[in-house]
């Protein structure tokens, strides 16, 4: 029996001695383990995601072309975004893509400490015809105003009945007289929302008359149109303005293809011709 009772207890001191080594061997295992992982570039408490993805500007062309022409591609304020900015026409906006490449997020993004958008706003891009298209406008079927044939040219796309072009058309006035060398070519582009504007930019284009169109802006009665008022003028330099991108009026075309919509005083006009 003591001798029974002697294997029993030799065999309980193994086990227990067994279990704190194995204990043991695993606590200093996962120790090491932690060691290692912290020094691995893959710990998830220290991975940089960026360095693991990447977006070029061609494979964000690619990808969002249908929502215009892309950029610039950068990390994003907010880790797993990228920030592209992106051109659609003269708007210009920043939107953000996943890293998966499979979600867009519009703008703004606000910073909660500042309540501060930490993303550019859109912006307006200046329009600028090109000069092939600029060398195609033709001289003729327009109202001159100024020197014959000045060093600058000035196309002016205006309406009759437009209160905004009239504005700018005296101004048109004061400016020639700043500008001794500066021609305005004036295309009448009657807008559909006054009928009858079409009407009027016949007859002053078929009498080729600055001062029939000074009567129309003055709101006096106006003649009807005759035989030789006829459409195509119009209607030429219409598809002219909408070729050109110009949906309302006033709109002004500078020397440099620059296109300005809406009215401004002499001398602002003079500054932009300058530039």
């Amino acid at each position: 029996m003591k001798k029974a009772l002697c294997c029993l207890l030799g065999i309980l001191v193994v086990f227990m001695i067994g279990v704190g080594i194995t204990s043991a061997t695993a606590k200093n295992t996962g120790q090491e383990n932690r060691k290692v992982l912290a020094g691995q570039p893959d710990c998830p408490a220290i991975h940089d995601c960026g360095s693991c993805h990447s977006f070029s500007k061609s494979e964000a062309g690619a990808l969002l072309k249908e929502f215009g022409e892309v950029r610039e591609v950068k990390p994003a304020p907010v880790k797993g975004l990228y920030e592209v900015t992106i051109r659609k026409g003269n708007r210009q906006a920043v939107i953000y893509v996943d890293y998966g490449k499979k979600l867009l997020m519009p703008t703004p993004i606000f910073d909660i400490a500042s309540a501060r958008p930490v993303s550019p706003p859109p912006v307006e891009l200046p329009v600028i015809i090109p000069k092939a298209d600029l060398d195609k406008i033709p001289r003729a079927n327009s109202i001159v105003m100024g020197k014959a044939d000045g060093a600058m040219k000035l196309f002016v796309f205006t309406d009759p009945d437009c209160p905004f072009c009239k504005k700018l058309h005296q101004e048109l006035k004061k400016l020639v007289t700043l500008e001794p060398e500066l021609t305005v070519y004036i295309k009448l582009f009657p807008l559909k929302m006054h009928p009858k504007s079409y009407d009027k930019a016949r007859v002053i284009l078929g009498s080729n008359s600055l001062e029939l169109l000074d009567k129309a802006f003055s709101g006096e009665s106006f003649p009807k149109p005759g035989e030789k008022d006829g459409t195509e003028p119009v209607d030429e330099t219409i598809k002219l303005g909408e070729s050109l991108g110009i949906n309302g009026t006033p709109a002004m075309i500078l020397p440099n293809g620059r296109l300005l919509i809406g009215a401004m005083d002499a001398a602002n006009i003079r500054t932009q011709l300058k530039k």
